[in-house]
């Protein structure tokens, strides 16, 4: 800072700093150049201080106060509430929060102080454990002190009894009264001791058991062990007593199969193996652990060996397993229809479904028709549900339909009302009447230009139904999928038909139904579509159906979710079966895998017995038809499919597509993608592979290249069963069709030296053509068949001589020709055969 910066801009000093009236006080600063600056004291006045005058009212303390907001009554407002009401909540909630906080803390101390109760108890327990661990050491110190000091005694008195009479061995024996008095006894003499070379008398050999005692103690000897000192007591105690110390025979009832080995035998009745093979020996039969026996002589074992025999059949572990008992009425519910969507194929059956629950299921089915059997459950818009299984239409699902029929409530009829009643549509009556289930007739495509639904109503008369309409008691809706007119109705006409026919169950059982459909996943293994109709079924429930069995790991629906519980009318999927089992197999829950084994063997066993070899007959004619079908041509095929319902449809309509000349043979059908071991198989057999909507895997295709394994993929059964009818008639001979064209008569004989006999003869009816075939006949008899080899007229060779006219004829190769025989000519056609 320099001396003009203390001038104003006017060229005068700078004011001096101030805070108002003061004394002015002189600053120095550095260099030496002072400045004043004048300092203001400002006096403080205390309001209200005693002695100090009233303060004078402000300019602020005229303004009026602002009001106090009431937080408590903004609050309640908020809320909705009055004053009161929110004070109250608020006073509710502060004891309910009072309450919670003491029910806790009461909770806290009471857990501490059963933890306290419970560390003290176990330390109390320890402590006792421990005391009596110390004085059993004790006591058996003590006793193995005494039994050795009494040892050790006896010892002694031994030892030093044979070291006296070794260091004094002559001793002279005491004399008697007699010999003292001068008179003469006799004694025997003494005789030598021999030294002893038994164990015994070697001082040096420890003896007995080694203890803590003789150990602690320096001795050498051993003695006998506690524990065999305690044996020695209870042996003498029980001798005392006249108690047995061998084990009482337990007489047992012996449960006893149609077959059992002898060492499953022997286990029922707690006896050993040995003995009961002993037991035959003696009896004239030589057997071994593992062979069977048949009930009989395992009843007779049973009896000798003093036990009581209980017979069961192997048929008895499927007792109960579908319980046929009536539940009480009290426990039944009711539960939804289930319906089946029946018809001809491409009637529209999908599309009403799809229509129904407005998805698109026909957009990813192969060819649009139903292949499968699908199972679900909707929703309609009234609240109620509904479980459907839409079966197929094709003529090879006959046995997916029949099953469809024997496991729904209500059977939806659907025809076409521009096409009219077609052969799987009397089919599916059929099913449903022998059944026992009701119709309700759904005529669909009425926005077709052709429909005509009176003809639809008309047909069915010719099949026993008879519409409402008609005075029966059908119910009649007429629908379009396309359009999606009608569903309110046809809606509508399934509840009200449910509620005719009181649809009940109960669900708190053991679940039991129908499977529907398998298949095998990749990455999910065996799965079964069933169809519950009673109980309710869950996840780790033991599920056995056909010849496999599992516990059951997951539930979904049809749309892969996962659920908890399926009850009656569900129709859900079920992971964990150790196979695929077949469609139409009943299914039933077990109490336990054990049950459920037991089922499974027998059924597994039943199986492979097959027929009973005595029932087949040994009659003529059915040797004849074996003899005949060894001559009939086969063609082996190999089916793989996505599910099983699909392997059996192809397989029954492959096997019907024969005649009584060629037919085709199922070698194999199974569920899941071609493996090695089908193509091994299929090699085996020269046989095809035929997969239905699955694939062969990477080492499946190479080995069918290397072996030369045909592989044909199809998602169509109709192209399926076109080939294979194709080359089932390729393997038919061709017909052959013989057509007579004409006579001729033998007027005279000619030979000829290079040619042989010529025959000169007369066209009588018809004609005569080269390379025709000719017979001969001789007194109307055949005597050969064979063609032409020459045809001539006149010095011509011709092609064709007509009725009426002479020529000259010479057989191929045959020259056996009479004045007077009959030619015979004809011509022969190979006409290629059909299946059909």
């Amino acid at each position: 800072m320099n001396d003009t910066n203390d001038k104003n801009s006017k060229g005068g000093t700078s004011r001096p700093l101030s805070l108002g009236k003061g004394a002015p006080v002189r600053s120095g600063f550095s260099g030496g150049r002072p400045k004043a600056v004048v300092v203001q004291k400002k006096k403080r006045v205390l309001v209200g201080a005693p002695g100090a005058a009233p303060a004078a009212p402000s300019a602020k303390s005229t303004a009026p106060v602002k009001p106090k907001i009431d937080q408590i009554a903004a609050a309640a407002a908020r809320l909705g509430l009055s004053k009161e009401e929110y004070v109250k909540r608020q006073e509710a909630i502060g004891k309910a929060q009072a309450e919670r906080t003491a029910r806790e803390d009461a909770r806290k101390a009471e857990e501490t102080a059963r933890q306290v109760r419970a560390d003290a108890d176990r330390k109390a327990l320890e402590a006792k454990k421990a005391a009596e661990a110390i004085e059993e050491a004790k006591r058996a110190i003590e006793a193995e002190r005494a039994a050795h000091e009494a040892l050790a005694a006896q010892q002694q008195a031994e030892i030093k009894q044979d070291a006296g009479r070794r260091d004094n061995p002559t001793a002279a024996p005491v004399k008697s009264a007699l010999e003292a008095a001068g008179g003469r006894v006799k004694r025997a003499r003494q005789q030598p001791i021999k030294p002893s070379r038994s164990r015994s008398d070697d001082q040096g050999r420890r003896r007995g058991k080694l203890t803590i005692v003789n150990a602690l103690a320096g001795e050498d000897d051993r003695q006998r062990s506690l524990a065999s000192m305690r044996r020695a007591r209870q042996k003498e105690k029980a001798r005392r007593l006249g108690k047995t110390t061998g084990k009482e025979k337990v007489y047992r009832e012996v449960t006893i199969p149609e077959n059992i080995t002898v060492a499953d035998l022997a286990n029922r009745m707690s006896e050993r193996t040995r003995d009961v093979i002993s037991y035959l020996m003696k009896e004239g039969t030589m057997a071994s652990a593992d062979d069977v026996l048949d009930a009989d002589t395992a009843q007779l074992i049973v009896e000798d060996f003093g036990h009581t025999v209980k017979r069961v059949a192997d048929s008895d572990v499927e007792d109960n397993f579908l319980a046929t008992d009536v539940d009480p009425e009290e426990t039944l519910k009711p539960r939804a229809p289930v319906i089946a969507v029946m018809g001809h194929v491409d009637h529209g059956k999908t599309s009403l479904l799809d229509a129904l629950r407005s998805t698109d299921v026909a957009s990813s089915e192969s060819g649009g028709i139903t292949q499968h059997i699908g199972a679900y459950q909707l929703m309609l818009k009234s609240g109620e549900s509904i479980t459907v299984l839409d079966t197929p239409g094709h003529a090879a699902f006959s046995a997916m339909r029949t099953r469809g029929a024997a496991a729904v409530d209500i059977v939806i009829l659907v025809v076409a009302a521009d096409d009219g009643v077609k052969p799987q549509t009397i089919e599916s009556i059929k099913y449903a009447k022998a059944a026992g289930t009701p119709i309700i007739v759904a005529i669909n495509k009425m926005d077709h230009y052709d429909a005509n639904p009176q003809k639809v109503e008309t047909d069915l008369l010719q099949h026993e139904i008879i519409t409402e309409s008609m005075s029966g008691d059908v119910q009649v809706v007429h629908v379009s999928a396309l359009k999606k007119t009608g569903l309110t109705e046809l809606a509508e006409a399934i509840i009200l038909q449910a509620e005719l026919l009181d649809l009940k169950a109960n669900p708190k059982r053991h679940a039991d139904g129908l499977v529907i459909e398998s298949k095998i996943e990749k990455g999910r293994g065996p799965v079964a579509t069933v169809l519950v109709k009673r109980g309710t079924l869950k996840p780790s429930d033991v599920v056995v159906a056909g010849k496999y069995y599992g516990k059951v790991k997951a539930l979904t629906d049809e749309r892969g979710a996962r659920l908890k519980t399926a009850g009656p009318s569900a129709a859900v999927e079920i992971l964990g079966l150790s196979g695929a089992p077949a469609p139409g197999e009943p299914f039933a829950v077990v109490k336990d895998e054990a049950k459920a084994r037991e089922i499974t063997d027998y059924r597994i066993r039943k199986g492979k017995q097959g027929p009973d070899k005595g029932s087949a007959a040994a009659t003529m004619e059915q040797m004849l038809s074996r003899l005949k079908d060894k001559q009939i041509d086969e063609m082996p095929i190999l089916v793989k499919g996505d599910v099983q319902g699909s392997v059996e449809a192809i397989k029954s309509s492959v096997e019907g597509l024969g005649n009584e000349d060629v037919r085709a043979r199922v070698i194999g059908g199974g569920v899941g993608g071609i493996n090695e071991s089908d193509i091994m198989l299929a090699k085996s057999s020269n046989a095809p592979v035929l997969a239905f909507n699955v694939r062969a895997n990477r080492q499946a295709k190479d080995l069918a290249e290397r072996e030369g394994v045909e592989i044909r993929y199809y998602s169509i059964i109709y192209n399926l069963l076109d080939d294979v009818k194709g080359v089932l008639e390729g393997m038919l001979a061709p017909e052959r069709r013989e057509t007579f064209i004409g006579y001729a008569e033998v007027l005279e004989v000619f030979h000829i030296h290079k040619l042989g006999n010529i025959a000169g003869c007369k066209v009588t009816e018809g004609r005569v053509e080269r390379g025709a075939g000719v017979r001969l006949l001789r007194d109307d008899v055949v005597i050969h068949e064979g063609e032409l080899s020459t045809l001539k007229r006149f010095k011509d060779e011709v092609k064709t001589v007509t009725a009426g006219m002479e020529c000259g004829m010479g057989f191929e190769k045959y020259h056996d020709l009479k004045k007077g025989d009959m030619i015979e000519c004809f011509t022969v056609e190979m006409l290629k055969r059909t299946l059909d």
